[in-house]
């Protein structure tokens, strides 16, 4: 997992070295490296007119000098509009680059958010397991925005006001070089505050998001659970909890606050003394009114962009915050990827083969140890056992959610490792106890979206899978809408659904986990039947604790503590009177 423990997922954030953070931050601006060009180029010439606007207002308070006699009311004229052109001509370069960094700003966020998203996707279920939703909604939404400001903002803006303190400086020292020189020493000092302030905020920064990123996930997952928080009356519990995530949040933000509180006011005292030493200054030396104003309207453009690049490098330290975790997250690498040389497969027979498979979700902890068995193609096999006897986690490795650590599982007698993931899976249809339905309508949640099936299939689907029963007594039908997490559906509802979204995409091996768990008796036989018709379809491996929905399987396979204890179908396996007998015994002992 690259730089990464395993087992830290994202509590391991790590720091990474500016030199490393500026290179992969330019991997991003790279492809609209010239609209940034374009951009800086306007920044110049706004600079040079930002330069030059001073002398301006020195040439009419020159005239206005009464030293000078009469003042010429066409010269200040023509002076004012020179200025006023200028103006205009400056704010235009302004809108133009801004529209022009914003344009490549966003694009730039989007390819970036594309990439955590898909990144996102590709990591094993074992890895999304140990990372928290509200986490990684926060990078996905929270750091690039941080990242945004960077690209269109930020960076670019910092090299303008550098350029302008270089320039306004050079202008002051050809107005009163002594001047200009008392000025540096302000600089010095506001350059100093700011050193200092930038290691404080960084740290606080830092904190801020670590806790922000503590409450969202907290939120997120209080928000799933809170049937469970009010059933038992955890509301109370669930507060006090809330409480300390926020009283870290609330101070942060306070500390934050604090600093800048403290830095802003510091910058505005310099600026003051600056100024007041350069009327000082240049009253003791006789200064002309056309010169004092000149330096006056210098010291402003001066400090004004030396406050900016004080607060843009506080926003660097702010996405520099942002692109460390966004970076550490796409530096985890997906546990399950295709080999180099994996292959596309069209078509499965069906046939399931297990080589002395060994899987742990932890080092040497065995979920599975040394399991083989095979399947041939058209059957239907149970899985049963205990829980934690390995059931699901069979299911599991065989569409590759995990990556086993020893052995072999062969469709075809093809290695697993050997097909491409989204081959594989595109022709394994899987249905699970925990039914997931998104916010839409119901066709939606049968076609996930694909409108390349028509409502004939998917009713067609729907009818093959019993889902018909209660879809025509819908009043809209498929366009039925479906709330959050499917919750004005039942449990059977979702689970027949389901059943429709796989039979839909036309599956060769079907892998049914609980399917008929937690389902009143009526919505079961529609099930059953809805089983018996998808016995059709192709290979089917069934784990389910109900026996009466496993009797007529061509094979049971019998796990306990990860390892086969037994195989057979359900005569032989009663015959034996071994686990399996046990089992049947106790879920019908009163037949």
């Amino acid at each position: 997992m690259s730089d990464f423990d395993k087992n830290e997922s994202l509590k391991g954030d790590k720091k990474i070295p500016f030199k490393i953070l500026f290179k992969r931050i330019w991997h991003y601006i790279k492809p609209e490296i010239w609209s940034f060009i374009f951009a800086l180029l306007l920044i110049l010439v706004n600079v040079g007119i930002e330069a030059a606007m001073p002398q301006f207002i020195g040439m009419i308070v020159d005239q206005l000098d009464v030293k000078t006699g009469v003042p010429s009311l066409y010269y200040i004229i023509w002076i004012a509009m020179g200025y006023f052109g200028l103006s205009i001509i400056s704010y235009l370069f302004y809108y133009v680059q801004g529209i022009v960094l914003q344009k490549s700003g966003q694009k730039i966020i989007y390819n970036l958010r594309m990439e955590v998203f898909e990144h996102i996707e590709s990591m094993s279920q074992n890895q999304l397991n140990e990372m928290p939703v509200g986490s990684l909604v926060t990078r996905v939404t929270n750091y690039t925005t941080s990242m945004s400001d960077l690209f269109t903002n930020v960076l670019v803006n910092l090299v303008k006001n550098i350029l302008m303190v270089v320039a306004v400086f050079v202008m002051m020292l050809i107005v009163s070089w002594y001047l200009a020189l008392i000025q540096l020493g302000f600089l010095c000092a506001v350059f100093l505050i700011s050193y200092f302030f930038r290691l404080i905020v960084y740290r606080i920064f830092k904190k801020e998001r670590q806790y922000i990123s503590e409450m969202n996930a907290f939120v997120n997952e209080n928000l799933s659970g809170m049937k469970i928080t009010q059933i038992f009356n955890q509301q109370k519990r669930k507060e006090t909890e809330f409480l300390v995530k926020n009283e870290n949040l609330r101070k942060t933000r306070y500390q934050v606050i604090l600093a800048f509180g403290t830095y802003r006011p510091l910058l505005t005292l310099l600026y003051y003394g600056a100024i007041v030493t350069t009327f000082i200054v240049g009253l003791n030396s006789a200064m002309s009114a056309a010169v004092a104003v000149e330096f006056y309207l210098y010291v402003s453009r001066f400090f004004n962009p030396v406050q900016n690049i004080a607060d843009q490098l506080n926003a660097i330290q702010k996405a520099n915050s942002a692109s460390e975790r966004l970076f550490n997250l796409l530096d985890i690498k997906p546990e399950v990827l295709d080999e180099p040389d994996a292959i596309e497969v069209d078509n499965f027979e069906g046939k399931i083969e297990f080589r002395n498979v060994w899987f742990a979700y932890e080092k040497e902890n065995w979920i599975l140890k040394d399991v083989s068995f095979i399947i041939e193609p058209k059957q239907t096999v149970a899985f049963v056992g205990a829980t934690g006897a390995g059931k699901t986690t069979i299911l599991g490795l065989i569409v590759r959610n995990f990556e086993i650590q020893k052995g072999q599982i062969l469709i075809d007698d093809i290695d697993i490792k050997h097909i491409k993931i989204k081959s594989l899976r595109r022709k394994i249809g899987q249905m699970l106890q925990d039914v997931f339905l998104f916010s839409g309508t119901m066709r939606d949640n049968i076609t996930l979206h694909d409108n390349s099936y028509t409502d004939e299939q998917v009713m067609q689907a729907c009818k093959y899978v019993n889902a018909d029963s209660f879809i025509n007594k819908s009043e809209k039908g498929l366009n039925e809408m479906v709330i959050e997490r499917g919750e004005n559906f039942s449990q059977g509802q979702r689970q027949l659904i389901s059943f429709a979204r796989t039979v839909l995409s036309e599956p060769q091996v079907l892998v049914l986990d609980e399917a008929t768990a937690n389902i009143d008796t009526e919505t079961e036989v529609l099930i059953q039947e809805s089983l018996e018709k998808m016995k059709n379809i192709g290979t089917m491996l069934i784990v389910a604790h109900r026996l009466s929905t496993i009797q007529k399987a061509d094979q049971i396979i019998v796990l306990q503590h990860g390892e086969i204890i037994e195989k057979g179908n359900h005569q032989s396996l009663l015959k034996q009177k071994g686990h399996y007998y046990k089992l049947y015994k106790l879920q019908f002992a009163d037949n």
